[in-house]
């Protein structure tokens, strides 16, 4: 059998032992939805209401983590185009997808199944990913595939323009802690990863997850989504976040949380899967170089409000956050200072 799931599972009738899950740790409530996410529309930001969307942005950081943006500036056309392109390679013929299949965790480009190593996971998640950089550009255009046809094309583009929408949420999110503007330039935000993930339909959904209960390690992250499936953990329960046509899922992220002094916070998140459709998210991250200082912005940290959180360097938290000894989720506890 191949290990990429979109060669196999269409003819699947039963869910194999490796991906199912403890008893425990299987999804419940598949198809909850939490109404309460906010969905914020940047397109009036130019407006009278700007500073309203403003205290919008910083409330669904500080209560949920995630928020959802629309009239972003990144075309529809672009977006519907990326996606489709997206499906269009996890369908392409076994023999086409194996010369991408990698478990070489540092190639500039790969594809893989499960988690980030298929033969060392405990329990396989139900997706099968592509990972790769993308910023800057022209460093990383090459080693990417030629198929499907366009896929540089579409993809350099989609990712230029992510970019932008990306920094420009950094930068409301600076208006909005009081730090300059521009704070989260340059090496805060240097690296650019981007992330396919597709989960076939499933034969038991409630044995299985697409991925598992993390909050992301980076800066801020960027998701589109078009099928139910992407949960967020809030007030002790699992809720799925509801895919809006042409919509960005803004998550913030461990870097965000400390770079605030905990006045954000990350928003633990899971994919769950279905039995009649395939669901494929486009999600970007954006990161630190590994060099790069984290540490509360001075403008916020001060005597009245003294820091949580030590000083680093993200390659230490990054070595911390994939320690598989250690639960993810404590990652930035592990760096918090002891008052």
């Amino acid at each position: 059998m191949s290990v990429l799931l979109s060669n196999w599972s269409k003819h699947a009738h039963a869910v194999p032992a490796s991906y199912v899950l403890q008893q425990e740790k299987r999804p419940k409530n598949l198809n909850a939805v939490c109404k309460s996410i906010p969905v914020i529309d940047l397109g009036q930001l130019g407006g009278p209401d700007r500073a309203d969307v403003l205290q919008q942005i910083m409330k669904a950081c500080q209560d949920f983590g995630i928020f959802q943006v629309i009239n972003h500036g990144v075309s529809e056309e672009l977006m519907e185009d990326t996606m489709s392109l997206f499906k269009e390679f996890f369908d392409m013929p076994a023999e086409e997808k194996a010369e991408y299949y990698s478990e070489d965790r540092t190639k500039t480009f790969r594809l893989y199944t499960s988690g980030l190593n298929y033969n060392k996971d405990d329990v396989n998640f139900w997706k099968d990913s592509v990972r790769h950089l993308c910023h800057p550009l022209e460093d990383y255009v090459q080693s990417w595939p030629e198929k499907p046809a366009r896929y540089r094309e579409v993809v350099g583009a989609y990712a230029v323009e992510v970019r932008k929408l990306s920094m420009r949420i950094l930068d409301l999110i600076c208006e909005g802690l009081g730090i300059k503007v521009g704070y989260f330039g340059n090496e805060i935000s240097k690296v650019q990863g981007f992330i396919v993930n597709h989960y076939p339909p499933c034969p038991d959904p409630s044995l299985v997850l697409g991925i598992g209960g993390h909050c992301d390690p980076n800066l801020l992250t960027l998701l589109q989504q078009d099928v139910h499936g992407l949960q967020i953990f809030k007030d002790g329960q699992w809720a799925g976040v509801e895919p809006l046509p042409h919509a960005f899922v803004i998550n913030v992220c461990n870097q965000l949380e400390v770079v605030s002094n905990g006045k954000l916070k990350s928003a633990e998140h899971r994919a769950v899967t279905n039995t009649s459709v395939a669901r494929t998210s486009l999600v970007t991250f954006i990161s630190p170089s590994m060099e790069c200082v984290i540490e509360p912005a001075k403008a916020i940290a001060s005597e009245s409000s003294p820091p949580l959180f030590r000083s680093y360097q993200y390659k230490e938290f990054h070595e911390i956050f994939m320690d598989k000894a250690q639960p993810k989720n404590t990652a930035v506890e592990s760096l918090k200072l002891r008052v």
